[in-house]
C-alpha cells in the first residue's frame, strides 16, 4: 500500500522522461563499455604480438655473441633493433645463465626490472609482464637453435623452442612502450562516450515530442475532469489528439454531457423531494406535538395507575387488616367447632385476598421497572428451611411426599435478595403442590459454577402432578394465564406466580425453564448467581462428632429416604435403613442398640404401634427423633411426643436434622403453634401510643396492644397525635401514614422537632405495598415498618425488639444505624456484633490506607481499600459510609483522577471517624453485661493497624 501511495506522487511526465530515457542511457552505457574494454584488450594483444615478433628473433641472433662472450657484437645487434623500433622499445637486455646483465642496448637506470624474479631454469618460454605504462618480455636463449627450426607453443600460449637435449645460455629482456596502446585505448573511450552522449541526445528529442503529443492532452485531461467534478458540467476537450488519445476526449465529453443531463434531473428530483420532505417535516412536527401529548398523558396516566395502586393497596388492605385481625381475635375465644371453622375459612379467604393484592403490585412493579433487589447477606439453608416450612401445612394436608435435597458443596452463606429468593422458592414449590394430587415433590439445590467471589446454583422443583400439555406449555409464563382455563376454577390463582418469578429471575441475571410430561408431572428449573458473603452467619455445626455412631432410620417413602441416607452417609454415620414396619419390628425383636433412631411415623397403622415402638426404642438409643409426616387425619398423642428428644416436621433441612442429633435434650419437641393453647403473654410496663384514622383499625390496634402493654393510648388523627405526644412521655408510638388533615409523615416530623417524645421509637403502621413509598416513609425519621393487615407474631418481635434496644447516645443513624445491622444479620445480637466489631478493627488501618492512597495518588490502591472498605459496609448498618464508598469505586472504575475526588474522599475519612466513634459506643452499651473478654475483644483494635 505505501509503494502505491509512493507511485501516486510522480507526474506522467516523469514517468514517461524515466520510462524513455533510463533504458537508452542504460544501454549506451552498457555498448560503449563493452566496445571500449573490448578495444583495450585488442591493443593489448597486438603489443604483446609485436614485442613477439622482436624479441624472438633477437633471441636466436644473440645465441652466438652470448656463447662465445662478445658483447661487442651483441650490442650492435641491440643497438640496431632498438633504432628499428625505437618508438616501441625502450631498452633491451640479455642476461646469461646466472641471470647477470650481460649486455644492454643503451645505460638504463631501471634495468634491474628487467631481470627475471625467480628461477631462470622456470623461464623456457616467451613472457611478458606489465609494469605501469611499459611492459616487460623475457625470451631464454639456447645452444644449437638453428633457423628454420620449428617452434612449439609453450605453457600459457607463448612461443617456446624446441630445446630437447640443448644446453641454456641465458635471456634477453624487452622494455616495451604503452604509451601509443594507451593512446588508443582513451581514443576509444572517448569516441563511445560521444556516441552514447548523442544517442542520449536523440533520444531527449524524441521523448519531448512524445511528451508533447501525449502527457499535455492527458494533463488537460486531468484539468477538465478537475473541473468536472467541482460541477462544472459544461467543461469540454478541444482540439485534434491521436489515437486511442482521441477516443478518451469523446468519452470524457460523453461522460460530462451525461452528468449534466442526470445532474439536471437529480435537481428536479431534489426539488420534488425538498416540497415532499417540507410537507412530511410539517406533518411530523403535528405529530411531534401529539406525541408530546401523548406522552404526558401517558406520564399522568402512570402516575395516576401509581397512585391508584397505592390507594388501592391501602383501601384493600385496611378492611383486610380489620378481617384477618379480629379474625384471629375471634380464634382466641371460646367457639363452637362450626364457629371455628367458619372464622378460620375467612382467615384463609382473607389471607387468600391479601397473596393476590400482593401478587398483582408485585406484577405492576415488575412492569414499571421499579422492582428494586437487595443486596444483603443470608443464610440459604435456613432461608430455604424457613420458606418450606410454611408450605409444609398444604403438602401434608394434601398427602404429599415435601423433600429438599441440597449439595454439601453449596454454600452457607450467601449474599442477595433472600426475601425475593423465597418468593420464587415460594411461588415454584407452591405451585407444585398446589398442582399435585398424589406423590412427591422435590426441591433440589446444586452448585454448577463458581467465579471468584460468585457462583451459580441450579435450583429443580420436580413433582409428579397432572402435567402440562404441548399445547398449552407456552402460556405459562404469560400474565393472566394458566394453562387450561379450568385450572383457575379447580386450583384458583390469579396467573401471575409463573410470571413474577421468571421476571425476577431473570431480574437477578438468572434463568427459567421447565420440562412436563401430561399426566406425569412436572420439572421446573432456574440458576441463580449470588455473592459469597463474606462474614459467616453462625458457627460451623460440630458434624464430625457423628462419626461412626450408628443409626437407625425408619422411612417408608422413598425420595424421603434417599435424602436422608445421603445426608447420614455424607457424615459418616453407620447407617441401617428400614423401610417397613414388618422389618422395624424384626430388628428391633432382634435387641439393636443404635446409637441414634430416626423414626417416621408414617409407616404405623396406628398410633398405639407408634407408642410401643417409641418406648422399646426409648429405652436403648441415646437420641431418638421422631419426624411427624403422619396421614393427613392422624394426630400424634402427647404421650408419643415425650418420648422422644426432638419432633421434626418435614422436610427436614441439613442444618435442622445435624442440630437434631447433636443437641438434643429428652422431651423437646416441635409442635405446631396452632395444635396447642397460646399461652398467656405477660404484659410489658409500656406506655404505648397508636394512631390510625380508621376506627375498625384503631379499634384492632388497642385489642392487640392491650395484650402486650399496661398503658395504651389511641387517638384518630395526626392532629392529636401531636398533642398527646407534647402532653405526655411514651415508650413506643405506632403510627398510621395515610390519614387525612395531618398525616403520619407530618406528624412525625412535628413529634421529632419539638416535643415530649423526640427519640421515642415512631413504628410507621401502613397499608401501603409501594417500595417508593416506603423509603419515603423511613426516611421521613420514623425507626420501623409495620405492614398492614397486622401480624400478631409481627407486634409482638416490634414492641420485644425496641424495649429492649439500648439508649446509645445522639449519633447520626445515617453513620451507624444499629436497626440495619440487626436486619441484615437476620436480628441475631451476637452476628451482628461480631461484624461491627470486625468492621472497627480493620478501620484504621483501612484509613490509614486511604490516606497514603491520597498522597502518593496511588489509584489502583486507593480503588482496592475502597473496594475492600464498601463490601464490610455492606454488613453493617453504615449508610453514609457504603453510599461514599459505592460514589468514589464508581468513579475510580470510571478512571476519574483522584484528585477529582479528594472531596468525597476527605469526607469519607471524616466519616470513618464518626463511625468508629459510634460502633465503640454501641459495643460497649451492648456487651455490658457480657464477660470482659468479650467486651474486650470487641473494642480492641489490632496493633499495627
Amino acid at each position: 500500500m505505501n509503494n502505491a501511495q509512493d507511485m501516486t506522487k510522480y507526474s506522467l511526465r516523469s514517468w514517461v522522461m524515466v520510462l524513455a530515457l533510463a533504458p537508452t542511457i542504460l544501454m549506451g552505457i552498457l555498448l560503449g563499455s563493452y566496445f571500449t574494454i573490448d578495444r583495450f584488450y585488442q591493443l593489448e594483444e597486438t603489443l604483446i604480438e609485436q614485442g613477439s615478433n622482436i624479441i624472438e628473433p633477437l633471441a636466436i641472433a644473440s645465441e652466438i655473441g652470448l656463447e662465445n662472450n662478445d658483447r661487442e657484437a651483441s650490442k650492435r645487434l641491440l643497438a640496431s633493433a632498438q633504432l628499428s623500433r625505437s618508438p616501441l622499445v625502450k631498452s633491451i637486455a640479455i642476461f646469461d645463465k646466472n641471470n647477470q646483465l650481460f649486455i644492454t642496448s643503451h645505460y638504463h637506470k631501471d634495468f634491474e626490472v628487467m631481470r627475471y624474479p625467480g628461477d631462470i631454469s622456470e623461464l623456457i618460454a616467451t613472457q611478458h609482464e606489465t609494469l605501469g605504462d611499459t611492459v616487460v618480455m623475457r625470451t631464454p636463449i639456447f645452444e644449437g637453435y638453428k633457423p628454420g627450426e620449428l617452434r612449439v607453443i609453450g605453457p600459457g600460449g607463448q612461443s617456446a623452442a624446441n630445446t630437447g637435449n640443448a644446453q641454456y645460455l641465458g635471456y634477453i629482456a624487452l622494455l616495451l612502450n604503452k604509451e601509443k596502446t594507451l593512446l588508443e585505448y582513451h581514443r576509444a573511450a572517448v569516441a563511445a562516450f560521444i556516441i552514447v552522449l548523442v544517442g542520449v541526445q536523440l533520444n531527449l528529442l524524441f521523448t519531448f515530442r512524445l511528451l508533447k503529443n501525449v502527457t499535455h492532452p492527458i494533463t488537460e485531461m486531468v484539468k477538465v475532469v478537475a473541473k468536472i467534478r467541482e460541477g462544472k458540467l459544461d467543461t469540454r476537450l478541444e482540439g485534434n489528439l491521436i489515437g486511442e488519445l482521441d477516443l478518451l476526449k469523446r468519452g470524457i465529453n460523453a461522460m460530462a454531457s451525461s452528468l449534466s443531463e442526470y445532474h439536471d434531473e437529480m435537481q428536479q428530483n431534489i426539488d420534488q423531494a425538498t416540497s415532499d420532505l417540507r410537507e412530511t417535516l410539517e406533518q411530523i412536527e403535528i405529530q411531534n406535538v401529539e406525541l408530546d401529548l401523548a406522552k404526558k398523558r401517558a406520564l399522568e396516566a402512570s402516575r395516576i395507575k401509581s397512585e391508584f395502586l397505592a390507594n388501592m393497596s391501602h383501601e384493600l388492605r385496611t378492611p383486610l387488616n380489620g378481617v384477618i385481625g379480629f379474625a384471629r381475635q375471634l380464634l382466641k375465644t371460646p367457639l363452637h367447632p362450626s364457629q371455628l371453622e367458619y372464622i378460620r375459612t375467612i382467615e384463609r379467604s382473607a389471607a387468600n385476598l391479601l397473596g393476590i393484592i400482593n401478587d398483582i403490585l408485585d406484577f405492576s412493579k415488575l412492569e414499571a421497572g421499579k422492582m428494586v433487589l437487595e443486596n444483603m447477606p443470608f443464610a440459604l439453608r435456613d432461608l430455604v428451611d424457613d420458606t418450606l416450612a410454611l408450605l409444609a401445612g398444604s403438602a401434608r394436608e394434601k398427602g404429599l411426599e415435601l423433600v429438599v435435597n441440597i449439595d454439601a458443596d453449596v454454600p452457607e452463606g450467601v449474599s442477595g435478595d433472600a426475601m425475593r429468593v423465597g418468593q420464587i422458592i415460594t411461588n415454584l414449590v407452591g405451585n407444585a403442590i398446589k398442582f399435585t394430587d398424589d406423590g412427591s415433590v422435590l426441591l433440589n439445590i446444586k452448585l454448577v459454577g463458581e467465579s471468584g467471589d460468585k457462583f451459580t446454583l441450579r435450583c429443580e422443583v420436580i413433582d409428579t402432578g397432572i402435567g402440562i400439555s404441548e399445547e398449552h406449555q407456552e402460556l405459562l409464563f404469560q400474565a393472566f394465564g394458566q394453562a387450561d382455563s379450568s385450572i383457575s376454577r379447580r386450583f384458583g390463582g390469579t396467573g401471575l406466580g409463573l410470571v413474577i418469578t421468571k421476571r425476577l429471575i431473570n431480574q437477578m441475571g438468572g434463568q427459567i425453564g421447565f420440562s412436563s410430561t401430561q399426566r406425569k408431572g412436572s420439572t421446573f428449573w432456574f440458576t441463580l448467581p449470588l455473592l459469597n458473603a463474606q462474614f459467616p452467619f453462625a458457627d460451623s455445626l460440630p458434624v464430625e462428632q457423628l462419626k461412626g455412631q450408628q443409626v437407625l432410620l425408619f422411612q417408608p417413602r422413598v425420595l424421603s429416604m434417599k435424602t436422608l441416607s445421603a445426608r447420614l452417609n455424607k457424615w459418616q454415620m453407620q447407617l441401617l435403613p428400614i423401610t417397613d414396619f414388618q422389618s422395624l419390628k424384626h430388628v428391633i425383636d432382634d435387641g439393636i442398640e443404635p446409637d441414634v433412631a430416626i423414626i417416621s411415623c408414617r409407616g404405623f397403622a396406628d398410633m398405639d404401634s407408634l407408642q410401643q415402638t417409641l418406648q422399646t426404642l426409648r429405652e436403648r438409643v441415646d437420641k431418638l427423633i421422631l419426624l411427624d409426616d403422619c396421614h393427613q387425619k392422624q394426630t400424634l398423642p402427647e404421650s408419643c411426643t415425650q418420648l422422644v428428644d426432638k419432633q421434626l416436621t418435614p422436610p427436614v433441612g441439613d442444618n435442622v436434622l445435624a442440630r437434631a442429633l447433636l443437641f438434643t435434650q429428652i422431651g423437646e419437641s416441635y409442635i405446631s403453634m396452632d395444635s396447642l393453647p397460646q399461652p398467656v403473654t405477660q404484659k410489658h410496663q409500656l406506655t404505648v401510643l397508636a394512631v390510625d384514622d380508621n376506627l375498625a383499625n384503631l379499634k384492632l390496634m388497642d385489642t392487640l396492644l392491650n395484650e402486650l402493654a399496661t398503658d395504651v393510648v389511641t387517638v384518630n388523627s395526626g392532629d392529636k397525635a401531636i398533642a398527646e405526644a407534647h402532653n405526655r412521655k411514651f415508650d413506643l408510638i405506632f403510627m398510621d401514614i395515610q390519614m387525612p388533615g395531618t398525616d403520619g409523615i407530618t406528624a412525625t416530623r412535628k413529634i421529632r422537632m419539638d416535643s415530649l417524645n423526640r427519640r421515642t421509637p415512631i413504628i410507621a403502621v401502613t397499608a401501603h405495598a409501594i417500595a417508593e413509598e416506603r423509603e419515603r416513609i423511613m426516611s421521613s425519621g420514623m425507626d420501623a415498618y409495620l405492614p398492614k393487615p397486622i401480624d400478631e407474631a409481627a407486634l409482638r418481635e416490634v414492641i420485644s425488639r425496641w424495649i429492649t434496644r439500648p439508649e446509645f447516645a445522639h449519633f447520626d443513624l445515617q453513620t451507624l444505624n444499629w436497626e440495619q445491622c440487626l436486619a441484615q444479620s437476620h436480628h441475631k445480637q451476637e452476628l451482628a456484633l461480631e461484624m461491627l466489631g470486625m468492621l472497627l478493627d480493620t478501620l484504621p488501618q483501612t484509613a490509614s490506607q486511604i490516606e497514603l492512597a491520597l498522597e502518593q495518588n496511588d489509584h489502583t490502591g486507593m480503588l482496592t481499600t475502597v473496594h475492600k472498605l464498601h463490601g464490610a459496609s455492606c454488613y453493617c448498618g453504615v449508610p453514609n459510609t457504603r453510599k461514599l464508598c459505592q460514589e468514589i469505586e464508581s468513579a475510580l472504575k470510571h478512571n476519574t483522577e483522584i484528585s477529582e475526588l479528594e472531596p468525597e474522599i476527605l469526607e469519607l475519612l471524616d466519616e470513618l471517624t464518626k463511625v468508629e466513634s459510634a460502633a465503640k459506643q454501641v459495643i460497649s452499651q451492648l456487651t455490658a453485661d457480657k464477660p470482659h473478654d468479650q467486651k474486650t475483644r470487641l473494642l480492641q483494635t489490632p496493633k499495627g493497624a
